[in-house]
C-alpha cells in the first residue's frame, strides 16, 4: 500500500507539507540562520560549514544578513519564528542577548555564531579574537614596527571590539604606549573594499604616517592592497600589511597576504551540530572557543629606515 501511494504521489507531482508534519510533531527541516552580511566571503565559507552539517540529516538553512542593523534583525527573528523554523544560528548584531532567551523559551533553540554566550544559557561557537588581534601586532611588532594604522570599521560588534583590544594589549606588553603607536582609520560597512581604498590615502597624509596597517578583515586589506598600488606604494617594502580572517583568496593577492587564520568553515559545522543536538533530551548548553593562528606570507616584512 505505502509503495502504491508513493507512486501516485509521484505521478501528480504531489509535495509533502512541511506545516501539517510540524503539526504531528515532526520537527521542521528548516534552519534560520542569521549573519551580519551573507555576501561577505568569511559568511559563505562558515555557511558552507552549516549546509554540510545540515545535510547530513536532510536540513536545509535559510540565510537572511541584517547588514548590522538590530531592525533588519528583529525582522528576520520574527519571520524565522512564523515559520516554525527548526531553529536559529545567529550572529548578533549587539549584546542584548535577553531577546534571544525569550526566543529560546517559546520553543525555537537559538545558537550564537562567532560570539560568546557570556552569562545567558546557551550554546555558542566562538573565535578568540583576542588572542588573534594579539597575533596580528606581535608579528608586526616582532619586525620592528612601532607606529601601526588600524583600518576599521564603524561598528561596535564584539568580534572587531577584541580584535583591537588584543592589539592594544600586544602593543601595551611590548612596552610601547598605545595612543601614539596605534591610529584607527574608519570605514563604512558594507562597502568595505572601496573604504579601505580611500582609508589608504587618509593614511599616507598623516603627518606621521604609519609603517604597517592591520586590517580588521581580509575584505579590507583586499581594498587597502588595492589603493596601495593605485598609489605607487609598495606592499611590504613601503608599507606592511596583515589581515584577519585568511579568506580563499588571501594565498592568491600579490603579495601573498599575512592575515589572521579564523577557522571559518569549522565555526559553521559546530554551530550546525549544536543546534541538531538542542533535540536531545540530555542536550547541556555549551560554549566552544577556537583558537586562531597566523598565517604568515608576505606581505609584511620590516619598516623602511628601521621605523
Amino acid at each position: 500500500t505505502r509503495r502504491r501511494v508513493e507512486r501516485a504521489m509521484a505521478e501528480v507531482g504531489f509535495v509533502r507539507s512541511g506545516a501539517a508534519r510540524q503539526l504531528r510533531g515532526v520537527p521542521s527541516r528548516m534552519v534560520g540562520v542569521v549573519t551580519l552580511d551573507t555576501g561577505n566571503p568569511f559568511y559563505a565559507e562558515v555557511n558552507r560549514g552549516i549546509e554540510d552539517r545540515l545535510a547530513d540529516v536532510a536540513c536545509m538553512a535559510l540565510f537572511c544578513s541584517t547588514d548590522g542593523r538590530r531592525e533588519k534583525e528583529d525582522q528576520a527573528l520574527t519571520a524565522l519564528e512564523e515559520q516554525g523554523v527548526r531553529g536559529i544560528i545567529i550572529t548578533p548584531v549587539d549584546e542584548n542577548f535577553d531577546r534571544f532567551d525569550r526566543i529560546g523559551r517559546r520553543g525555537t533553540p537559538v545558537v550564537l555564531l562567532d560570539q560568546s554566550r557570556g552569562a545567558l544559557d546557551l550554546c555558542a561557537v566562538a573565535t578568540d579574537n583576542l588572542h588573534g588581534g594579539k597575533l596580528a601586532a606581535e608579528h608586526l611588532l616582532s619586525l620592528g614596527h612601532t607606529r601601526i594604522a588600524l583600518l576599521w570599521p564603524t561598528v561596535d560588534v564584539r568580534t572587531v571590539l577584541d580584535r583591537r583590544n588584543g592589539i592594544r594589549q600586544a602593543v601595551d606588553s611590548a612596552g610601547l604606549d598605545p595612543e601614539r603607536a596605534l591610529v584607527e582609520f574608519d570605514i563604512v560597512p558594507p562597502h568595505l573594499v572601496e573604504g579601505a581604498d580611500e582609508a589608504v590615502g587618509r593614511i599616507l597624509a598623516s603627518p606621521h604616517r604609519p609603517t604597517a596597517v592591520i586590517c580588521f578583515n581580509d575584505l579590507a586589506a583586499l581594498g587597502a592592497m588595492r589603493g596601495l598600488k593605485r598609489r605607487r606604494v609598495r606592499v611590504p617594502e613601503d608599507l606592511s600589511l596583515v589581515g584577519f580572517d585568511d579568506l580563499e583568496f588571501a594565498a592568491h593577492l600579490s603579495p601573498e597576504l599575512t592575515t589572521v587564520n579564523n577557522p571559518k568553515y569549522e565555526l559553521g559545522r559546530v554551530a550546525a551540530d549544536m543546534l541538531l543536538s538542542e533535540a536531545d533530551t540530555h542536550h547541556r548548553h555549551r560554549e566552544i572557543c577556537f583558537q586562531p593562528s597566523l598565517s604568515v606570507r608576505d606581505s609584511a616584512a620590516a619598516p623602511p629606515h628601521g621605523g
